[in-house]
């Protein structure tokens, strides 16, 4: 697997920071009370597809929340457009993966508490 460009980390941070302002801005109210954070960004070289990891606090509503994230994916998309029109020529699609490794280190502690 090659490694990212320095120009594909440099976007994938603009675009976790961007994102992570606008989904901040909706507040936990908009995503029924669940904590959401932008945890990462993975951009292909092209810059064409943007993989956003969330994860979701609590997670018994990570699959509502995801649900609703791809609902509002153009809006979102639209969104970060606005901010990055100076930066990038193309806004890179945008396809949310949930970030379930806090549940991960949730089961080892308490794997590690018996």
């Amino acid at each position: 697997m090659e490694s990212e460009t320095t120009r594909q980390q440099k976007v994938a941070r603009q675009i976790q920071k961007d994102l992570a302002e606008i989904i901040r801005g909706r507040g936990m109210a908009a995503y029924d009370g669940a904590l959401l954070t932008v945890s990462g960004v993975k951009i292909t070289p092209d810059l064409a597809l943007a993989k956003v990891y969330v994860s979701i606090f609590p997670s018994a509503k990570a699959q509502g929340v995801m649900q609703q994230l791809s609902e509002e994916n153009s809006r979102l998309r639209g969104e970060l457009g606005r901010r990055v029109s100076k930066q990038l020529r193309i806004v890179p699609e945008l396809v949310f993966y949930l970030d379930d490794s806090l549940d991960y280190v949730e089961h080892i502690d308490e794997l590690l508490k018996k």
